[in-house]
């Protein structure tokens, strides 16, 4: 069944997948089946050569533009190039959107409308996993320590400079405001990048908002949740490595020295917060885990040096 979304041809959905082509059957293809017009590009960072096949067959069925990389080239550099396919294609508006995540086409209708309305502002819908929780609808950077939590939490850390951001789960944005901010940084590859933008939008005059209006679902079988709510299941070596790394080199690309140094103190427990996210018996059968971590902590240490000296 088709559902009425105004002007759908002036909306670029653009996905970046990564070796997993049933997830965009389940959740791209159900919404862009649902509302003929839009413009939909798939980014497929290569994995195999039986999930490539698999990814152009179905591009080919769904008439999606599909831009196939021969190499992986990380959520940031993969989204930029499908932006810049979408705008080619004439959109207005881009939702960006994880294979993981699905969204209605009524909260598609809500947050064109919304940004029609707010060009410079990015949305962000408020994001439930299937049985209903929430996984997202806000989240603060603390700008003393680097650590993150729900904005729901703000209450409990009154005076704390925060810095809001919006997951890249899933976010609409103008064109316009795209361009102004360049796009997604590529030196994070994966994880952060969506902090790095959120910051840009706003350094650039732009805002930040959250639509409680729309909702989205995010299945946690693809890409991994770093919010409070976060469960208890290890998570891949990847997901530890980048979150550790990219939280140094955020603060090198935008913070003072001093409190890139403060960031630099905390790294340890930090660090340790983020694989304790996985639940502490992964650790009882692998230490990969660890190994992940303190790679991440010395590449950021690194690279966060090698940044502050080239200011």
């Amino acid at each position: 069944m088709t559902v009425p979304v105004r002007s759908p041809e002036r909306i670029g959905i653009v996905v970046v997948n990564y070796g997993d082509p049933a997830l965009l059957e389940q959740h791209l293809a159900t919404l862009t089946r649902a509302v003929p017009g839009l413009r939909t590009v798939v980014v497929d960072n290569y994995s195999s050569p039986a999930a490539r096949d698999a990814v152009t067959r179905l591009a080919d069925a769904e008439r999606w533009d599909v831009i196939l990389p021969d190499d992986n080239l990380g959520f940031g550099a993969g989204m930029n190039l499908g932006v810049a396919r979408a705008i080619e294609l004439g959109v207005e508006q881009v939702l960006l959107l994880n294979p993981d995540a699905s969204l209605t086409p009524e909260a598609l209708d809500v947050l064109s409308h919304r940004c029609a309305e707010q060009p410079m502002t990015m949305l962000a819908p408020r994001i439930e996993r299937p049985d209903g929780s929430l996984w997202f609808d806000g989240v603060d950077l603390y700008l003393h320590d680097g650590t993150i939590r729900s904005r729901r939490r703000r209450e409990d850390h009154p005076g704390a400079a925060v810095a809001p951001w919006l997951s890249g789960a899933c976010l609409m944005l103008s064109t316009e405001l795209w361009a102004r901010t360049g796009g997604f940084h590529d030196a994070y590859f994966l994880y952060w990048e969506d902090v790095d933008l959120s910051h840009r939008v706003v350094a650039v005059g732009g805002s930040l908002a959250v639509v409680e209006e729309a909702t989205a679902v995010h299945d946690e079988g693809g890409t991994h949740d770093r919010s409070d709510a976060a469960s208890a299941r290890a998570k891949s070596t990847t997901y530890y490595y980048f979150n550790i790394r990219n939280r140094l080199v955020y603060a090198a690309e935008h913070l003072s020295p001093a409190e890139v140094r403060a960031w630099r103190r905390s790294t340890i427990p930090v660090a340790w917060s983020v694989l304790l996210q996985g639940g502490r018996r992964q650790f009882l059968s692998t230490r990969s885990p660890l190994r992940a971590g303190v790679r991440g902590v010395v590449d950021g240490l690194r690279l966060s040096k090698a940044a502050a000296r080239g200011r």
